[in-house]
């Protein structure tokens, strides 16, 4: 007899409007309706097997569980792997309190000497009061047993007659109400029978200790010899009790998160999923919400090893926000589970004035979840988001990087770290459009000189050596699967042809709101500097080691940065002004200058992250320009030309990496003859860099830095620099994040005026509370034209234009190239140039396909002539 399966839908990742900027504390809850009396059962018998243990819960590591036989197995014999559960919590009300679950060892190599506890965790918590920070970083109070068979509770060991852990037991845990206490009970059976095994009484807790998450816990040290063998199964976990936090709202997968992009009525998507893709007939749906009604667009499987789904829509010609929501089907054994995940595609913002932008990078876990971050951003109201490259590092949530081994374990090795990325950030892109770039630490590299793809050599391991080679450490396949995740929403890549290995690229041209942005891809192609420079450098990471070395010698090397396959991009970018571009972007993983300095003593820096910080309004003395070749400071002649490329469209930069907040002007030839870039400062800082150069510091204040001016950086590159964030002591903890200079930027793009105003923001400010709250320096606010800062030695006519509102003008010399191309803001432009030449003008109305050409145009050092124009 066939037994009804029923549809069972479950929304996901919607906050709570009172907590839409923090998560659920442990202590004391106002919110009464959040405390329900708990009887919750894991569901694992009727689940299929999978790489994942369930939407309820987080494994540490993800990879370490699954789902097998109906049992949540531990799928590694290690230390500190734990599975977290992620709707239920535990308040400090003294309450009763039962939690048992039944465990099956499936290392039966483990032996009696070796050290660890099978059983459970109560009162996880983290270094924040969040159910996130406890489930990635918690430690707990360990009740269970040990190799010996001794029970252990907390840091206590009772005898209890064993000399060796049972291949199946029952773990029982009652806690009862003992005045301020609670007096614990620990039982131990055998599950099938319920004979009992031992039973230890009377052990009093402080309530205090139990406050938090409730884990299940596979801590064992053993031989490596036997570390790839599972270690245990987990069934039947039970848990009851009074006035507990139950939320649903704090389920994490099957849908993580979304991001997508919209560009020339084309949007793309991207859901990043846990893996079920072993659950058969799973189904996969993007939907949108028409008159009230979700209606689906495309029906699919998830398949990729990155777990994420591409949505691809044509012809969005929607006019006002529009509701998305991602549907995730999984039949299970006797249901349908139906999970969903809904955002907004924002409407484009074409009419408006100005269009904002947030810039982040470079993201390690020291605030984890980052509540904060997406409390201030939000009172910002950007109209885009921008994540410019390392989301994580390779230590991101603990336990290092795999690097070895098999293909898929290395695919979740990396997708733990990419879903703690979106467990903090996704509430600013959920209705916002984005655009994230991998970096380095994306792809497991402390640095990455890509070589156009090559495979890097890692014959003697993943470390600076194989680095140093060039190329890619990681295999290609994971390299793809780590650029789908990130990239695969943004707008089609330029020349989608792959590099070496098959690796794919993914630079590009995103066209938003009247911004046209080029998203370019700073390591795929630059030479590794040990195979450009000569043997007497002594190279290391990137770094020269020999002190009588002089880099600024070798300004005119054979080395490649960009490569020329993104300078043809840049190129044709340059001259694209369709649906209407008024204002360009550059965006990039690091900037064309190494905005840094460092001890004069360091020969590389790996001292930074123990260097003093300072205190406030000190100037650090001492330190000379950084050598970093892993910036697009190096090569310097391929500096010069990409400079030299982006301002012939009166382009802004805007750049991550560096971990230092900056804003400089670039120069080639002089200083100031190009255009404006802004680095953003880290989100988490693990390398806080600064910039101390030697100047006149006898006037220097914090509002007032000595270091602004005009500077030679460590390769000879020239740069104006505006403002800096600077490390310095805030008095504000964790002194971690806030001593580090950490913080975001908001680049606004005003399209009447053609101004652009960036603000960059401290972590810790409150952006309601005024400009006063930003890093010294900032806001700064500059003009468009300010991008093409080369001073003119003549002028051409000025163009007027009678019957086209805003056209494109590009002025051409005497050899057919571009000297510039911008959209003008008026029907009038005076044309600036640099030689007393003939010039060919090219006035286009490009919404209607109308175009001028006026050759053999003569500078003059004055030119008072007017050319009226009419592209009739």
């Amino acid at each position: 007899m066939n037994r009804r399966k029923y549809i069972k839908t479950i929304a996901l990742g919607t906050l709570l409007p009172s907590f839409s900027a923090s998560a659920f504390p442990f202590g004391t809850i106002s919110q009464e309706k959040l405390l329900e009396d708990i009887q919750f059962k894991s569901n694992w018998h009727n689940w299929p097997d999978m790489k994942w243990v369930g939407p309820e819960y987080w494994g540490n590591r993800l990879q370490d569980w699954r789902l097998k036989d109906g049992m949540a197995v531990c799928n590694i014999s290690a230390g500190n792997r734990n599975l977290q559960l992620l709707t239920v919590q535990k308040t400090d009300s003294i309450t009763p309190l039962e939690v048992s679950v039944d465990i099956t060892l499936l290392n039966k190599s483990i032996a009696n000497t070796d050290e660890g506890c099978l059983g459970m965790q109560l009162g996880c918590s983290g270094p924040f009061d969040d159910y996130r920070s406890a489930a990635v970083f918690g430690k707990g109070f360990d009740i269970g047993l040990n190799p010996n068979g001794k029970l252990q509770v907390s840091g206590q060991l009772f005898d209890t007659g064993l000399n060796k852990i049972p291949e199946t037991f029952r773990l029982e845990v009652h806690l009862e109400p003992y005045n301020d206490k609670y007096r614990l009970k620990v039982v131990v059976l055998e599950p099938i029978t319920n004979t009992l095994i031992h039973t230890q009484e009377d052990i009093y807790v402080d309530g205090k200790n139990l406050v938090g998450n409730f884990a299940l816990l596979a801590d064992i040290k053993t031989d490596k010899s036997h570390a790839s063998q599972p270690l245990a199964g987990y069934s039947n976990w039970n848990i009851t009790a009074d006035n507990l936090i139950s939320n649903k709202d704090q389920l994490y997968g099957p849908i993580c998160f979304a991001q997508y992009t919209l560009h020339d009525k084309k949007l793309k998507l991207t859901a990043q999923l846990a893996p079920i893709e072993e659950i058969e007939g799973n189904s996969v749906q993007l939907q949108f919400k028409e008159q009230g009604v979700w209606k689906t667009t495309t029906n699919t499987q998830l398949e990729h090893i990155g777990r994420a789904v591409n949505f691809v829509v044509e012809n969005w010609n929607a006019n006002s926000d529009i509701a998305y929501r991602i549907l995730v089907e999984i039949p299970l054994k006797n249901e349908i589970h139906q999970y969903t995940y809904e955002g907004t595609i924002a409407q484009e913002p074409l009419n408006k004035e100005s269009v904002s932008a947030a810039v982040f990078s470079c993201n390690f876990h020291y605030g984890f979840p980052d509540n904060d971050v997406h409390e201030n951003v939000a009172k910002l109201n950007p109209d885009i988001i921008l994540f410019l490259g390392d989301q994580f590092y390779e230590g991101t949530g603990g336990f290092g990087a795999e690097r070895n081994g098999d293909l898929d374990d290395l695919c979740l090795d990396y997708l733990r770290k990419w879903m703690m990325f979106g467990w903090s950030y996704r509430e600013l892109f959920r209705h916002k459009p984005c655009a994230i770039i991998p970096d380095d630490h994306d792809v497991y590299h402390g640095n990455v000189w890509g070589e156009s793809g090559k495979k890097a050599d890692t014959s003697e391991g993943h470390g600076m050596l194989a680095q140093d080679s060039g190329g890619y450490k990681m295999p290609a396949e994971w390299v793809n699967m780590v650029q789908f995740t990130q990239t695969s929403h943004l707008p089609d890549p330029f020349d989608p042809s792959p590099v070496k290995q098959n690796i794919g690229v993914y630079y590009t041209h995103w066209n938003y709101g009247g911004i046209s942005l080029a998203i370019l891809e700073d390591r795929k192609f630059k030479s590794a500097p040990k195979h450009v420079l000569p043997p007497e450098a002594q190279v290391r990471n990137g770094w020269i080691q020999n002190k009588d070395f002089d880099i600024k010698q070798y300004r005119d090397l054979d080395a490649t940065l960009l490569g020329q396959r993104q300078h043809d991009f840049i190129d044709h970018w340059t001259q694209d002004w369709n649906n209407g571009a008024e204002i360009k972007v550059v965006l990039s993983q690091t900037n064309f200058a190494t905005v840094a300095t460092l001890p004069k003593t360091a020969l590389n820096d790996d001292v930074v992250p123990s260097l003093p910080i300072p205190k406030k309004g000190e100037y650090v003395l001492g330190d000379v320009p950084t050598v970093d070749m892993d910036s697009n400071g190096w090569p310097a002649n391929k500096r010069d030309k990409a400079v030299e490329a982006i301002r012939k469209c009166y382009a802004f930069h805007i750049a991550g990496d560096q971990h230092l907040g900056s804003f400089i002007q670039y120069g080639t030839d002089e200083h100031g003859d190009s255009g404006y870039a802004f680095a953003g400062p880290a989100l988490n800082n693990i390398w806080p860099r600064r910039f101390w150069p030697k100047v006149n510091s006898d006037s220097h204040t914090y509002d007032d830095p000595a270091y602004v001016g005009n500077h030679v950086d460590g390769f000879g590159n020239k740069l104006s620099v505006h403002a800096v964030g600077n490390p310095f002591d805030t008095g504000i903890e964790p002194a971690i994040i806030h001593n580090r200079a950490t913080g975001y930027g908001l680049v606004t793009f005003n399209k009447k005026d053609r101004t652009i105003t960036t603000a960059c923001w401290p972590r810790y400010a409150d952006p309601s509370s005024g400009t006063i709250e930003q890093f010294p320096g900032w806001p700064i606010t500059i003009k468009q034209e300010d991008n093409y800062g080369k001073k003119a030695v003549a002028w051409l006519p000025t163009i007027k234009v009678a019957n086209v509102s805003k056209p494109v003008i590009s002025v051409f010399d005497n050899n057919n190239q571009l000297v510039y191309s911008i959209r003008m803001a008026a029907n009038t432009f005076a044309p600036k140039v640099f030689d007393k030449e003939k010039y060919t003008i090219v006035i286009q109305d490009v919404e209607n396909n109308r175009k001028k050409t006026l050759k053999n145009i003569r500078a003059k050092t004055v030119n008072n002539r007017i050319l009226e124009i009419n592209l009739d």
